[in-house]
């Protein structure tokens, strides 16, 4: 019988918090056509996310991170963290440690390109799914994995959308994420939070650390992600249906966010 409590391999004893002390570390949870629950939970392993299929939104803090296929998210033990997904399919592989070096990259979170190697790997890794029995191949492997993190990661900063505190600047992103294709009338922003342009602008760079015109670059970027992913529209429709108006500024603005050409599936 299943139990719906179960997660990840790790037992759900209360909404958002998961425990088990006996799940062996590291394990391994491959899973086809995920579906995770969109609220914040939390738990006392690391967690290293790999998405084979698709693309996750985690959201972590005060940041909203994209991880596309092929790419891998880090995140320390007891970070409350949730995710979400209009992909059709999204196919990913949890890793679990218990334990971790001592280095200051564990006790933060990243978000990178899987390389070849890595790649590799984690398919190899992916024949111990579910299991717990103690493995020492499983160990030894898992753990180079681990090792071996810092030095996979080339970080990409370009895959985070800085979320404010400020209620007033949240519904400005709100906005902004709901009409990414149109362009915007700052003054009409401004009124929408109560604030004049000048403050306006002042507050949302301090808080995101980013121009409101850089916050809705990101977001077109992030969004075509999405679009590129479903494998439905040409990069024509896709360019207007985030909001550029050529397709060789749709592909010059994907450039200088994701640092990449683009292409029809990333």
């Amino acid at each position: 019988m299943q139990n719906d409590n179960l997660k990840c391999g790790m037992t759900e004893i209360q909404k958002g918090i998961f425990t088990d002390d006996a799940l062996p570390a590291p394990y391994v949870w491959y899973e086809k056509d995920w579906q995770h629950d969109e609220y914040m939970h939390s738990h006392e392993h690391y967690q290293m996310t790999y998405v084979a299929e698709g693309y996750q939104y985690f959201h972590i803090e005060q940041k909203i991170y994209l991880v596309p296929k092929n790419h891998v998210i880090w995140i320390p033990k007891n970070k409350e963290h949730r995710t979400t997904s209009e992909a059709d399919t999204v196919d990913l592989m949890v890793v679990l440690f218990r334990s971790v070096p001592t280095q200051d990259f564990y006790r933060d979170v990243h978000v990178f390109s899987a390389p070849a190697v890595l790649r590799e790997m984690l398919l190899y890794a992916s024949k111990w799914n579910k299991h717990r029995e103690r493995n020492p191949e499983k160990l030894t492997f898992l753990r180079a994995i681990l090792v071996s993190l810092p030095n996979f990661c080339d970080e990409n900063d370009r895959l985070q959308i800085p979320v404010p505190k400020n209620v007033r600047l949240i519904k400005i992103c709100n906005y902004i994420n709901q009409n990414c294709k149109y362009g915007f009338d700052i003054d009409e922003m401004a009124a929408k939070a109560q604030m004049s342009v000048r403050t306006l602008q002042r507050s949302f760079k301090k808080e995101t650390g980013i121009t409101i015109q850089k916050y809705l670059q990101l977001v077109r970027i992030l969004k075509s992600v999405e679009f590129l992913d479903a494998q439905k529209y040409t990069l024509s429709e896709i360019a207007f249906k985030v909001g550029y108006k050529s397709l060789p500024a749709f592909t010059s603005s994907f450039y200088s966010v994701m640092k990449t050409k683009i292409k029809q599936r990333i």
